[in-house]
């Protein structure tokens, strides 16, 4: 600038009519980079400031979350104490079946289980005896056969009739022919049975259930039909006949 002042008074130009244009130099483009690379962490910085101001920004902390303990339902809980009581229940009965094993065979808990594991044998045995069960006629009330009980205690009549057994019961065991007649066996209980022989024809077979109000045989009436009850192998004699039909003296 100086130069050109000179310049101008060398050729008697008034300074002040003299106008002085400054080039501006060019910036490269690595100022041009640095310059907005300045502008923009400055502006960085404003904000920053700003956010620093505001409460909303100015701390980034961990948000502590409360952890509720998870609710167990009620019922839960006693079934579990069910399932307990249970469990001890059976450890209890088992040391006591135990112990009794060892001190005391023929206890009431000894009885239970040998019998459990005994499986049917048990519920099968039937200790009813003679006297328990009620005895019904052996022939229907319209059949003119003429009963007779002989001093041993064997029942007997001739006629052509249905057969019937004295009580309910079960067949164990049918044995003849047509020609020589039919003898079946009756069980009515473990002690308690009847035979009844002289029969034509028998309408059950063995093991099968027979009532006594179901007609069990036949007989022609040309033979003698026997009817024997026992006790184990004794043969009864303590019955009598009446108007009533057949009952225990």
């Amino acid at each position: 600038m100086n130069e050109e002042l000179n310049y101008a008074e060398m050729l008697e130009i008034p300074v002040e009519t003299v106008t002085v244009k400054r080039k501006e130099k060019k910036r490269r483009k690595g100022d041009e980079d640095a310059e907005l690379s300045r502008r923009l962490v400055e502006q960085v910085n404003e904000r920053m400031e700003e956010a620093t101001e505001d409460p909303a920004f100015a701390e980034s902390r961990t948000i502590e979350r409360e952890v509720k303990p998870v609710a167990v339902n009620k019922k839960n809980k006693i079934a579990r104490r069910v399932l307990i009581g249970e469990f001890v229940a059976v450890c209890a009965l088992c040391a006591a079946i135990f112990v009794t094993n060892l001190v005391v065979t023929d206890s009431a808990i000894n009885t239970f289980v040998r019998g459990l594991f005994r499986g049917n044998t048990a519920s099968a045995a039937d200790a009813r005896t003679y006297a328990d069960f009620k005895l019904n006629s052996v022939v229907n009330d319209y059949t003119d056969a003429e009963l007779a009980v002989s001093e041993s205690g064997v029942l007997s009549f001739t006629a052509k009739c249905s057969v019937y057994a004295p009580c309910e019961g079960k067949v164990s065991s049918v044995n003849g022919t047509a020609e020589g007649g039919y003898t079946v066996e009756l069980k009515h209980s473990d002690s308690f049975s009847t035979i009844i022989s002289g029969l034509d024809a028998v309408y059950f077979a063995e093991g099968q259930t027979v009532k006594s109000n179901v007609p069990l045989a036949y007989s022609d009436g040309e033979g003698s039909v026997r009817v024997m009850f026992y006790s184990g192998d004794s043969l009864l004699n303590c019955y009598t006949l009446g108007e009533g039909g057949i009952a225990w003296s």
